[in-house]
């Protein structure tokens, strides 16, 4: 069980410091382009969730993001022998730290990736991170032999 707690360190640790890395280089609200047409970095702070929904509503954030880490904490040691289950898990509990702890140390959100071939919003390591946990428990969840029982 160490090495999922060593990977979530290791996932959140990269978070903090790609926000840092973008906040330090970039000026709020630039973008500089990564590979031209497909992605660019911008420098966006976010007081909401996705696409900014319930923006400046920190203390919802705070309670979501804490029972949400409690709940997936209690899912991971339930699920404990099920791997997809475990990395997926991981997966959500390192972007939601990510994100929990942009905002209780600096009141937002810092996104910063901008896919430039698409009008999608603007995202961070953290939202990846959340992202890929949720598609790999769908997958186990859709190839769980568990669920006709």
């Amino acid at each position: 069980m160490w090495i999922y707690w060593a990977l979530m360190f290791v996932l959140v640790v990269i978070d903090q410091i790609i926000k840092s890395v973008v906040v330090s280089h970039i000026a709020l609200g630039a973008t500089k382009a990564v590979v031209p047409g497909l992605l660019s970095l911008t420098n966006l702070h976010n007081n909401g969730a996705a696409w900014s929904i319930l923006e400046g509503k920190l203390g919802f954030f705070y309670l979501i993001s804490i029972v949400a880490l409690g709940v997936m904490v209690y899912l991971l040691w339930r699920l404990r022998t099920h791997r997809l289950y475990e990395f997926g898990i991981v997966l959500m509990i390192a972007g939601t730290l990510g994100n929990f702890i942009d905002r209780i140390r600096i009141g937002y959100v810092v996104d910063m990736f901008q896919l430039d071939f698409i009008n999608f919003p603007i995202f961070n390591f953290a939202d990846t991170c959340l992202t890929v946990g949720v598609i790999l428990i769908l997958i186990a969840v859709l190839r769980d032999d568990n669920l006709e029982k």
